[in-house]
Formats: structure tokens, sequence, C-alpha cells
């Protein structure tokens, strides 16, 4: 199955993004700690070409800190570097002001050897929806600059922020890429609410989830739910979840439609525990 979303306006900010790449002198790009490749735009890096670039894990307290660590030297690896961030640390948020900072002088120091009046570093922030974008610009500016919202496609215009004195960001709207090839990338998307709902089935989404905690994660389900590594009859595991949380209907039936609101929720908020669902041992 091909999943497809690409509103309107995703289109145009691409289009704009091209535009303003050449105003700024490296990007910054944030990706979910708990899905950090899958959350990271393909049609973005086509765009970002040969241009420098930061990588934010946003959300790292909800993400398995292992695995995290994991995956910032996967990107070192590959000459990007990269920092672990929760919005609400203020000493995350110092770090990515230094890290930024570092980028922005080599650009600096280019234009300073050309004759060229110092100016601040300009960054240009890119991510994909509901990644934590519009938090982390207000916590770097200090104030409340950016909308925030808990659903994907709050941000729609491009927006200059002076961070500081340090640099000058420029904000554009969360960006999906026109389908998910990989229907596992589109599963990981919308377990961590990066895609609407509506868009999968949250049943299919839940099964894909329970699956993979058997696999990586079997306390988390079993500290929870009372789900053993070795049960593998999906309706059984519904049901199971169903009468121990109460998820029933009129009759006593589980509501199946309740026990995946149930499991998906306590995935998006930690409840249980921190959970990444891609490590790079995989996608290897």
């Amino acid at each position: 199955m091909t999943i497809q979303w690409f509103p309107g306006h995703m289109a145009k900010a691409r289009r704009e993004i091209e535009e303003k790449l050449k105003l700024v002198d490296f990007v910054m790009e944030l990706v979910d700690a708990r899905a950090p490749l899958s959350s990271q735009n393909p049609m973005l890096q086509q765009v970002l070409q040969s241009k420098e670039k930061m990588v934010l894990l946003m959300k790292r307290d909800l993400a398995d800190s292992k695995v995290t660590n994991e995956w910032i030297d996967y990107f070192k690896e590959r000459d990007i570097p990269a920092l672990a961030v929760n919005v609400n640390d203020k000493a995350d948020i110092n770090r990515v002001i230094q890290l930024a900072k570092e980028l922005g002088q080599k650009k600096l120091e280019k234009l300073m050897k050309k004759g060229i009046k110092p100016r601040p570093a300009r960054a240009m922030i890119v991510g994909i929806p509901n990644v934590g974008k519009s938090t982390l610009i207000n916590r770097l500016a200090n104030k409340k600059i950016a909308k925030v919202g808990d659903r994907p496609g709050v941000t729609k215009q491009q927006l200059w922020i002076k961070v500081k004195k340090e640099f000058e960001l420029l904000d554009t709207p969360g960006i999906l890429w026109p389908k998910f090839e990989d229907q596992t990338v589109g599963y990981r998307l919308a377990a961590i609410g990066t895609i609407k709902d509506q868009l999968l089935s949250l049943q299919d989404i839940v099964a894909f989830v329970i699956h993979y905690l058997q696999e990586y994660y079997p306390n988390s389900l079993e500290e929870r739910y009372q789900i053993e590594q070795t049960e593998d009859d999906m309706l059984e595991i519904f049901m199971k979840i169903g009468k121990l949380r109460g998820a029933l209907e009129s009759g006593g039936h589980v509501n199946f439609d309740k026990v995946s609101d149930i499991v998906i929720r306590d995935l998006r908020t930690g409840r249980l525990g921190m959970i990444t669902l891609e490590r790079p041992t995989e996608e290897a």
C-alpha cells in the first residue's frame, strides 16, 4: 500500500525553501528521535543538496537514550553534526545555540576574508510536521513567536527570528513528502503522530507497534498490559488489553478502536517507557 499525503501548502513550502536556501548559511534539520531516519524528508534532502546542516533529534525525552546515541553516531559518521534535544531542557537549548554558532562562524569567516562586513549567521530550520519545531523556536528566541500545536501542519508561513545576538533563524512550514513507498515508514510516522491519524487504520498502526515492542521492548508490554513476548495472536492481544483497561462496549465486548486509542496514547506520552521505533542497525 502506498500512503499519499501532500496538502497544497506543503508544495508551496517546498518552492519557498528552494528560493530562500541561498539566503542562509546552514540548515537546522529537525527529526523525531523515536524515528530519526523515517522522519527525514527524502524530498527535502534533494532540495538541501550540499548545504551544510545540523540534525536535531527532537523529543529525546520520549526516545530510548541508548538508541538515540547510536543515531547521533550514525549522523556524525556521515559528517553531519547531531544533537539530541528536549525543548524543556535549558542545557539542550544552549547546546543547540552553541553548535549553530560554530556552524555559522565558518561562513562568516569566509565573508570577512572577502572584505564583507560581519553580520549575524543565518540558518533555516526545517523538518516534518509535529516534530517540535515551533516550541524549539520559542525556546531559542526566549519568547513566544511561533504558533505551537499538537497536530501536524500548524506552521503555514515562513518567518525570520532573531536568536539573541547569535544568529537569525528562518522558520518554514513542516513538509511531508508526496507519498510513502515504504509502508513501515508510514506506520512509524503515524505511530508518533506525524501523520494525521485518519490517514491510516489506527488498529493496523497499533498492531505494528505491538509487534515491534515484542521484539525490542517486551518488558514494556508485560508491565503495562501483561502481554508476554511469545503471544502472537493479535486478536487475543487486543482482547486482553481491552479487558484489562476497560475498553468495553455494551454487552461486555471489547472495542478495538478504544484499545487502539489507549495503546497509541500510551506510546506517545511515554507511558510505555522510552521507545524508539527504528535503529541504525536495521537501516544498515
